[in-house]
């Protein structure tokens, strides 16, 4: 078996155009939910999101290939006989919008289409392929990266992905009352939902034989990866975790790693009461009572779908390489499971490694594990 490394990264949500952007406003706390302009939510009862200012202003049709385009544009130089997997929810729901309201010369794009965009700007000749597990889309999109890494049948894969705010998703969120109406709190004790956002992320999976060859300068190594499906609910999450635990122990197993010795959490977090609350049963089956640094970012950036967590793996990689996590913005108020974990603040942390997982409509669940290199 291959041991797994990421090189290059590359990510885009609303507070930032690259990582490096991101970063010190994650650290502070920072939030770009806002009230939405981009489509009239006048008829609902929410009003709020994380939206890129400048797709706002595009006059473009579709605005995930503009992501898709930027974020490939961040990546420099891939070789060739990279493996493309692209992750996302709702590749065409721009054109879907715009047939529902007669609005013609809408480009139809798919998965395979923005797959393609990504080979043809970067000269990828390789295959590739499209995953759509819900809001874990780019976390599995991961673990399969791995998985073809680590038993031989790749030497290179790029995982790459791309989710926008749109009236679909919004109004569907809406109507399961999922939404907040004020500010997302992840992990408050008095939390009542998620803010959705834009949001992209490409990050270059590699063994170590094409990484020296091609010159890569490695980031961090992906060692562990699990993932599963509790079969309990289309859009509720079982209440005693078990399928996120399932995942947990199963990236754990794999990295070589024992519950005491995981120093730091990147959560799905997407401060919905059900959810929170699931892994947080997980985080207490799991750790017991041990206290470690546990955040979200989403109370900044939103909750980007598919994209989700392909960000906040470039981000757990960032938080390796300074030793701190961010803050969790929007949160003020702890519950007794949260107590030593989560925090407004930033987190120092002496780890040289770091759990992320993320969980989805239909059961999904994902968990990986990132270790300094």
């Amino acid at each position: 078996m291959k041991e797994v490394y990421i090189s290059n990264t590359a990510a885009i949500s609303a507070i930032g155009s690259t990582i490096e952007e991101m970063w010190p406003k994650l650290c502070h706390g920072e939030s770009a939910l806002g009230e939405i302009k981009r489509f009239s939510t006048k008829r609902l009862e929410f009003h709020k999101g994380a939206a890129i200012p400048w797709l706002d202003e595009s006059s473009a049709n579709n605005r995930i290939v503009e992501l898709t385009e930027m974020i490939t544009d961040q990546l420099g130089e891939i070789s060739d006989d990279t493996y493309v997997i692209w992750a996302g929810i709702k590749g065409d729901v721009e054109y879907i919008e715009n047939q529902s309201r007669e609005i013609e010369n809408t480009p139809y794009y798919l998965g395979r289409h923005y797959m393609e965009l990504v080979r043809s700007r970067l000269g990828i000749k390789n295959s590739g392929m499209e995953v759509n597990a819900a809001c874990a889309s780019s976390t599995v999109a991961l673990a399969l990266g791995a998985e073809m890494i680590s038993t031989g049948r790749q030497s290179s894969v790029l995982v790459i992905c791309a989710d926008i705010l749109s009236r679909f998703s919004f109004t569907g969120f809406s109507a399961l009352r999922g939404l907040t109406s004020k500010i997302c709190r992840p992990f408050d004790s008095d939390r009542d939902g998620l803010c959705l956002g834009d949001g992209a992320a490409a990050l270059l999976l590699t063994n170590e034989e094409q990484a020296k060859t091609n010159g890569l300068n490695l980031q961090a190594r992906l060692s562990g990866w699990g993932i599963s499906n509790d079969a309990n609910h289309i859009t509720g999450p079982a209440k005693d975790a078990r399928g996120l635990i399932i995942a947990i122990r199963s990236a754990l197993t794999q990295a070589g790693i024992k519950e005491n010795e995981v120093e730091a959490f990147c959560a799905h977090g997407t401060g919905t009461v059900y959810n929170d609350a699931m892994e947080l049963t997980a985080v207490q089956s799991i750790f017991g009572e041990r206290k470690f640094p546990l955040f979200s970012v989403k109370g900044s950036i939103g909750h980007t779908l598919g994209a989700a967590g392909a960000i906040e793996s470039v981000v757990s990689i960032k938080a390796i390489s300074t030793r701190t996590v961010p803050a969790t913005a929007g949160f003020r108020s702890h519950e007794e499971r949260t107590k030593g974990r989560v925090s407004a603040s930033k987190q120092a942390f002496e780890g040289n490694n770091i759990l992320t997982t993320n969980s989805g409509f239909g059961g999904c669940n994902a968990a990986l594990i990132f270790e300094r290199v």
